[in-house]
């Protein structure tokens, strides 16, 4: 072989090497990002060490994150307690107090690794808020999805639908409220949640395919007495509502959308999620990369969902600048361009998913008052 030649083979094998290699680790970098059931960490939720606990009180690791206002569960191993507000009292310029509404009933050892997460709320609707509830199961195009039925006595029914590292525990967070409304709600789990079908690829598409999911607890909730249901989404939940609202076979029956924290950049999403999960900086974009080769496009589904023309129904959107995961931008957008539908309300210092816990008081009066015409 000449040497001209035996060089150019030799760079075009490490090339080959090289192109597999970064393709194998976009794939390895993409299921860390969308392997479903999404987990923690999210971004701005980092890794909190116990100082210490008092008389209602607890002290964590100083922290943007520990700082935030609100009210928080508090969840790591063996642990799930809830948080409120920041007190004064810190032993050391390294440490933030916390009122601690519920510990376990072991207590949290000193030293203990927890975070902070939007989801306060551990167990069903009858351990967690004394509410009767049944456990029924959606027929969707996947299996069985497993739902909390909390009944009530309206013709109008609220679906709750979680997001990004939570369960349909997280909607726990508002049931209280719905009930004291008097809706009949249904807390839906869907595919890759524990109890529901996997997806065939074994990644969340981040409410692209998921909205098939909530189509058919739309449908279930109409053949057992809805004459119109309102979604209630968080996260890629918040996603897969605008989605049914503008691609389900019922969607006159939805009659009104509770969009929190809604995922509309699916690419900006997984590029925070793969840096959430430890991807080095310059495998991320090949991340995004092997994402949409593995899950196929997603801009033109959610465009025509987001295209302020198509919004047909009330909407209350909750979001905030705080949100790294899911920036706000295309929700004021939304509200701007569609001020005779849309409501933005605008929440301060908020993570994802956490619009409810920065300030449930002011958060549940919105709900509220966007709920009462749509009775």
């Amino acid at each position: 072989m000449r040497p001209a030649t035996a060089t150019a083979a030799a760079v075009s094998t490490v090339l080959l090497g090289a192109g597999a290699a970064a393709v194998a680790a976009g794939r390895l970098a993409s299921s860390a990002a969308l392997g479903t059931p999404l987990r923690r960490p999210l971004p701005g939720d980092p890794r909190l060490t116990v100082h210490g606990t008092g008389p209602g009180t607890i002290s964590l690791t100083r922290s943007l994150a520990s700082l935030r206002p609100g009210l928080y569960g508090l969840t790591g191993p063996g642990v799930h307690a809830v948080v409120g507000p920041v007190l004064g009292g810190a032993a050391s310029p390294d440490a933030v107090v916390r009122r601690l509404v519920r510990g376990p009933d072991h207590g949290i050892g000193t030293g203990a690794r927890v975070r902070l997460t939007p989801q306060v709320h551990s167990g069903d609707p009858a351990s967690a808020l004394g509410l009767p509830f049944s456990e029924v199961l959606v027929p969707g195009e996947l299996g069985a999805l497993p739902a909390w039925f909390v009944p009530g006595d309206r013709t109008t029914w609220v679906i709750t639908v979680h997001g990004i590292g939570t369960t349909r525990e997280h909607p726990l967070n508002v049931l209280g409220l719905l009930h004291r409304l008097r809706f009949p709600v249904l807390d839906l789990a869907y595919r890759g949640d524990a109890g529901a079908p996997r997806p065939p690829d074994g990644l969340s598409h981040l409410g692209d395919s998921e909205w098939r999911d909530l189509d058919a607890a739309v449908r279930h909730a109409v053949r057992h007495g809805a004459e119109r249901v309102v979604v209630h989404g968080f996260s890629t939940g918040a996603t897969m509502a605008l989605r049914a609202a503008a691609g389900s076979g019922l969607r006159d029956r939805i009659s009104g959308l509770v969009l929190d924290s809604p995922v509309f950049d699916w690419e900006g999403t997984v590029r925070a999620l793969a840096a959430a999960r430890g991807t080095p900086a310059p495998l991320v974009r090949l991340a995004v990369r092997a994402a949409l080769g593995r899950t196929g496009p997603h801009r033109d589904g959610l465009a025509e969902a987001l295209d302020p023309a198509a919004v047909r129904v009330p909407v209350l959107v909750a979001h905030g600048p705080g949100d790294a995961l899911a920036p706000w931008d295309h929700s004021r957008r939304l509200a701007a361009e569609r001020p005779d539908l849309v409501t933005l309300h605008t929440v301060a210092d908020a993570p994802h998913g956490a619009m409810w816990n920065a300030a449930p008081e002011e958060y549940e009066e919105a709900v509220r008052r966007f709920l009462v015409p749509l009775m």
